[in-house]
């Protein structure tokens, strides 16, 4: 029976549900209904033992209210043992139990409230209760400290540790209780802290990419293959990597980092993602069935590092989408992927000073993103470092020389060890040579900048290479001013220039930009442009009328 004055104020609640419910469901559909009525009348016989007010039911999932922690605590043990004598007529239930103290209102009964007012308290105990396994009974820090010494001395609490729960700013700490007939050992807590994913902690703080970052999170709502492109250096992974992380919330399941910098077709990439979910191939099985019956209706985010040397596996990849409903690819590469679904979102360079550098003053300057980095990047390199009215111009010379690349920009910065930022900026004229001596850490391709743009260059044909090395002597060209000059160059017989482009554009090399008058131009940023002029100057067989 219900009490007539259900607890208000300081209320205690007590969440369960079954775990597994579905499962069982299925597997015992004509002995599920009697089973399930069953569970709820145990439930109501241990709830209204103890004093408790059952005021929402929803499937097989109880909410109830006590005036005190002690009474709670004491209905959980009572269920779990009516639980565990019970002959189920399906495999044994086991149940859930989450208990939570804190601030919450009585209020008339509806189909969304249940009868209470109180959202902060309502969420906890159900974050409580998700954490727990079946026949497990948890408590928050608030409900153990009221019951600690308030329990029967055959009944102790386990300290398990700060967690953290989906949804809740603030971290828990969770106690078991233990208690007679009860089992007393449980896999790790299903919470934040053990979720099973092996993202890499980011190096440093993200600069700059606020909105950047936000379009990320939305569009990966919206769409299930997210491709984040751009050229080498202009920061991909670090954004790509900070977005994952943020949404390791919404992807309880798993949130996995695969590295594909050493893939190079289908069959290695899809290699890669078994190593990453621990998934072999087996002898009667290929391993992209393998990976469909593992990942199967799993909520899940893969972050694809490094794709553009196997746009080849794109199409595997879009197959094991379409068998695995609840799986999200973020991809990063310097080439589209050009399949069905994909959605393409351009990673453009930090924002650069808006206006003359010297007109602007030193807060104005350090609005910038590029030079926000400078300054953070410097500062591991001489903590003193700051913008003043000396250096202001030079680091505002050299952000925009290095086009707002952050690879380039943290070479840069290592250099202050030896430079000042004033001679920095005199020796930026061959920025390709002096920006060398990268981290360590980091992969061989981008501890230099020219090796950076190296690794881009070497995914080209052999004449899209020559096209971009051709494309080094304009400084802004038309796709006609580009055509005119292929058709006077024996070695582009038969080559099809807008392929070439949309290659070279595809690959994160060039870009289609507007001039004052409307006009489109194909653009390289300058750095990439410097690199396709040594490149040129390398190839001596390369003899090319001037440009137009």
């Amino acid at each position: 029976m219900a009490l007539q004055n259900p607890p208000s104020g300081t209320v205690t609640f007590l969440f369960t549900d079954i775990e597994g419910s579905t499962t069982i469901a299925q597997q015992f559909p004509t002995q599920w209904e009697i089973v399930r009525a069953r569970h709820h009348a145990l439930l109501h016989q241990a709830m209204q033992a103890h004093n408790g007010y059952v005021f929402q039911i929803v499937g097989d999932a109880f909410c109830v209210a006590f005036h005190t922690s002690t009474a709670a605590v004491n209905a959980a043990i009572l269920a779990q043992q009516l639980f565990l004598q019970e002959k189920w007529d399906t495999s044994p239930l086991r149940v859930r139990v989450g208990i939570h103290t804190g601030i919450a209102q009585a209020t008339a009964m509806d189909s969304v409230s249940g009868g209470y007012m109180g959202f902060s308290t309502m969420a906890r105990v159900q974050r409580v209760m998700s954490a727990a396994h079946g026949g497990q009974i948890l408590l928050s820090h608030a409900t153990a400290e009221l019951v600690r010494d308030e329990l029967s001395q055959e009944i102790s609490l386990r300290d398990m540790g700060e967690h953290k729960l989906k949804g809740l700013l603030r971290s828990e700490r969770l106690w078991q209780v233990v208690a007679p007939q009860l089992p007393q050992d449980f896999p790790p807590l299903e919470t934040l802290d053990v979720m099973p994913s092996n993202l890499p902690s980011p190096p440093n703080r993200l600069v700059g990419r606020t909105q950047q970052l936000e379009q990320v999170k939305q569009r990966l709502a919206q769409t299930r293959l997210l491709t984040l492109l751009g050229p080498g250096g202009t920061g991909k992974t670090r954004l790509a990597l900070q977005a994952a992380h943020d949404l390791l919330v919404d992807f309880e399941d798993r949130v996995y980092f695969v590295d594909l910098a050493s893939s190079r077709d289908s069959n290695a990439v899809l290699s890669a993602i078994g190593r990453t979910l621990g998934v072999r191939e087996s002898s009667d099985k290929p391993l992209l069935n393998e990976l469909k019956e593992q990942i199967n209706h799993t909520k899940m985010l893969s972050l694809l590092d490094n794709f553009e040397q196997v746009t080849v596996a794109a199409p595997t990849m879009v197959e094991l989408l379409r068998d695995c409903p609840e799986l999200k690819l973020l991809v990063t590469s310097r080439a589209a992927l050009h399949v069905r679904d994909e959605y393409v979102f351009p990673v453009p360079p930090l924002t650069l000073p808006q206006f003359e550098p010297r007109n602007l003053s030193i807060e104005q300057l350090a609005q910038s993103e590029a030079v926000q980095l400078f300054i953070e990047r410097a500062q591991t390199v001489k903590p003193n470092f700051a913008l003043t009215p000396d250096n202001a111009p030079a680091v505002a010379e050299i952000c925009a020389r290095l086009d707002g690349l952050p690879l380039a920009i943290e070479l840069a910065t290592a250099r202050l060890n030896v430079f000042t930022a004033q001679a920095l900026a005199e020796r930026l004229g061959n920025r390709l040579k002096l920006l060398r001596g990268g981290a360590r850490d980091l992969p061989e391709r981008q501890q230099t900048l020219r090796d950076t743009i190296d690794w881009s260059y070497e995914l080209l044909e052999a004449r899209e290479q020559d096209l971009f090395k051709l494309l080094a002597v304009f400084s802004g060209a038309t796709i006609e001013a580009v055509e005119a000059t292929v058709s006077n160059l024996e070695r582009f017989a038969e080559f099809d220039v807008i392929e070439g482009v949309g290659s070279l554009v595809d690959n994160s090399l060039i870009r289609h930009q507007e001039d004052s008058g409307g006009e489109a131009r194909l653009r390289m940023l300058e750095t990439i442009r410097e690199f396709a002029t040594a490149r040129l100057e390398e190839d001596t067989t390369f003899l090319i009328p001037l440009p137009i």
